[in-house]
């Protein structure tokens, strides 16, 4: 029988074998995850996270590489990417939730922490390690979408939101042939700001468990799958991917 003469250029499932992977922010929740899948799939991890003491029981728990420090001291940040030894495969970002409070309650002081950690964050990244990433590895970035709704408290978030798309496309086409992606998650489970205190993290889980699509809230590990999924799929960059089971569907 003749062979095919349109064979798939890409395979169904690329494992990360050989490959490394360096995760901003990997020591607990979806970069914790990530990490983890990663390295079930075969490829050597890198870790920075601020907690060192989080950090060190994570890189022993995965064999992992660590560094301990604030990503967004960005002077440290271009330090720990001149000091990579080799060329990487692909790099993750991960960033706070997202920051909802009304104009009254603004604070000035911490919407520049946010704008540092969601915004300049992502481009220094870029700055500092794209030049790291091999031709057709990935730069992935994580955001949210609970923004993307009108409500009163939410003008700062949604600027953010807007802004992280449109750099992702724009970093797709500075960069390539480095490959430059976003997720967008919805409510995750993990924690999120002070705007929902007490119980109302509890509340809001227990609720979209009820009424999202999926019948139930997206974990970390959803994402996680999300993302290792972006990095082996070759053919993927400039876009944003939503996984927040259903969430937008139904206005929450």
């Amino acid at each position: 029988m003749p062979a095919s003469i349109n064979p798939s250029p890409v395979p169904r499932e690329r494992d990360l074998l050989g490959q490394t992977v360096v995760m901003i922010g990997g020591s607990s929740g979806i970069g914790l995850e990530t990490a983890r899948l990663a390295r079930a799939r075969g490829a050597a991890v890198i870790l920075t996270a601020r907690e060192p003491d989080r950090l060190h029981r994570v890189g022993l728990e995965l064999g992992a590489s660590i560094a301990a420090f604030d990503a967004t001291d960005f002077g440290r940040l271009g330090r720990f990417f001149d000091a990579l030894p080799a060329p990487i495969d692909h790099l993750l970002v991960t960033g706070p939730g997202p920051h909802y409070v009304p104009p009254t309650g603004f604070d000035l002081d911490a919407a520049r922490r946010d704008i540092d950690a969601r915004l300049l964050l992502p481009l220094q990244v870029a700055r500092h390690g794209a030049g790291k990433i091999r031709p057709g590895g990935t730069l992935l970035f994580t955001g949210c979408t609970g923004g993307r709704r009108t409500a009163a408290g939410l003008a700062f978030a949604a600027a953010l939101e807007a802004a992280l798309p449109a750099m992702t496309k724009s970093l797709a086409l500075e960069v390539a042939p480095v490959r430059v992606n976003l997720i967008a998650a919805g409510f995750t489970g993990t924690p999120l700001p002070d705007s929902l205190p007490g119980d109302g993290i509890g509340e809001l889980r227990e609720q979209l468990g009820i009424t999202l699509p999926i019948g139930r809230v997206v974990g970390p590990a959803d994402i996680a799958a999300l993302a290792v999924h972006l990095m082996t799929n070759t053919a993927v960059t400039g876009a944003t991917f939503d996984i927040d089971g259903g969430q937008q569907l139904i206005g929450k």
